[in-house]
């Protein structure tokens, strides 16, 4: 009894999480599909507009070379000023 009553918790804890992920289409331009392949396989690409009216250039190049240096994001070089460009262009505060 104590399984099922612990098991019905966890469940109603966690359906609300899953049930409230928002559907996220980033602008299409230049480069969106890096940003798509490369960010939404660590985090949710809610983080992008979310964070546009916060970021110019200089942020959005800070968080890019934040994800590859500090969480060892595997974005090489020219991926990652692709992805800061669109993030700029597209998203830039």
């Amino acid at each position: 009894m104590r399984t099922c009553v612990f098991a019905f918790i966890a469940v109603l804890i966690t359906l609300p999480a899953v049930a409230e992920e928002p559907t996220i289409t980033l602008k299409r331009a230049d480069g969106v599909e890096k940003v798509e392949a490369n960010c939404q396989a660590c985090h949710s690409l809610a983080y992008v507009p979310m964070n546009a009216p916060f970021l110019n250039a200089a942020g959005w190049n800070a968080e890019v070379t934040k994800m590859r240096k500090a969480f060892g994001a595997p974005i090489d070089d020219a991926d990652a000023k692709v992805i800061a460009d669109y993030l700029t262009n597209n998203y830039g505060g």
